[in-house]
């Protein structure tokens, strides 16, 4: 038996642990998200972008087994996007990570109302993903890998080797590149500048490029710009070969084009924007609204030469452009 005295005092603790005790059950209940990755599971610089994003989570606080689940699918086709979006969202998510253009037109077709944060996307408003870049509305924000400037930046790459390229071919795929227009205008509104003359190439297979890289190499002083999205990702290395089958100089968006073996690439860091996409989706787990959330612009931008694949084209890359460069592979 216990003394009045001592059962209060029990009695009081009992009351001040049990609240604390239950807000700490309700801090530590398991947030879900969902991440829809454009891409093939087997390619390692997706998945080096996705654990980027999971790293940045954990440095916010949020552990994957603990207080955080992450649902992963890989769409790596239009068709593979649109069968997971609609199984992400089935699984009720509290916010999605959409990841590639596909992937965020295949969600906003599913849901209006769970929270979607896109990354690798060119032309949000272009592509009707959001009404406003800084008061995006609706439940879609995110991060754009393209600015104008850009288009200029790779003509003048093509320009600043030796032979000098004179004419360049804008490859993508019209069904997984819906931001092309937007590129080739701004390419169009460049070229001038450059005395060099730019051309659409649109192609659906590894034999259509082969075709198109054929015929500008036959004209002579051409040169490839490739535009980044689901089908020149996974199609790159034969892309980069094709390249160097028809000696052709070729610019990409992506530095794993380069490290790849692609000649040179000038485009943002696509693990950093995986990672500021993490705080993003930290602060809707928190309350915030997706669509109170501003489109945030490209900040961060490699340029990577790869002088190996130079050498086996015999071209000299001008020393101006060597000196700018954030890697250099020899």
């Amino acid at each position: 038996m216990i003394g009045r005295r001592q059962f209060i005092t029990l009695l009081g603790g009992a009351a001040v642990v049990g609240p604390l005790a239950a807000r700490a059950q309700q801090a530590e209940r398991v947030r879900r998200i969902g991440v829809l990755m454009g891409a093939v599971e087997s390619d390692p610089a997706r998945q080096s972008q996705l654990a980027a994003f999971r790293g940045a989570l954990a440095k916010l606080g949020w552990r994957e087994g603990s207080n955080l689940g992450i649902e992963v699918r890989w769409g790596g086709d239009p068709e593979l996007c649109a069968r997971y979006a609609a199984e992400l969202v089935a699984l009720g998510p509290e916010v999605i990570l959409a990841d590639a253009s596909p992937s965020v037109e295949a969600l906003q077709r599913q849901t209006r109302t769970i929270p979607i944060v896109f990354v690798t996307v060119a032309d949000p408003i272009g592509q009707g993903f959001v009404a406003n870049l800084a008061h995006p509305g609706g439940n879609t924000t995110g991060f754009s890998v393209f600015d104008a400037p850009m288009a200029g930046k790779w003509l003048e790459m093509l320009t600043q080797i030796t032979p000098p390229v004179t004419r360049v071919a804008m490859l993508f795929n019209p069904a997984t590149t819906p931001y092309a227009n937007l590129m080739f205008r701004a390419m169009e509104d460049a070229a001038p500048s450059f005395a060099v003359a730019v051309r659409a190439a649109p192609v659906n297979s590894e034999s259509e490029v082969d075709a198109m890289m054929a015929a500008l190499a036959r004209e002579g002083r051409g040169g490839v710009l490739v535009l980044t999205s689901i089908f020149t990702v996974t199609h790159r290395d034969a892309i980069i070969a094709l390249a160097a089958r028809h000696r052709l100089p070729a610019v990409y968006a992506y530095s794993f084009f380069a490290e790849a073996g692609g000649l040179m690439s000038y485009g943002v860091d696509v693990a950093d924007v995986h990672r500021r996409a993490a705080d993003y989706v930290n602060r809707i787990l928190k309350g915030d609204k997706p669509g109170d959330l501003p489109v945030q612009m490209p900040i961060k931008f490699n340029l990577v030469i790869n002088l190996k694949t130079a050498k086996a084209l015999d071209i000299t890359v001008a020393t101006s452009l060597l000196a700018t460069a954030d890697e250099v592979i020899e």
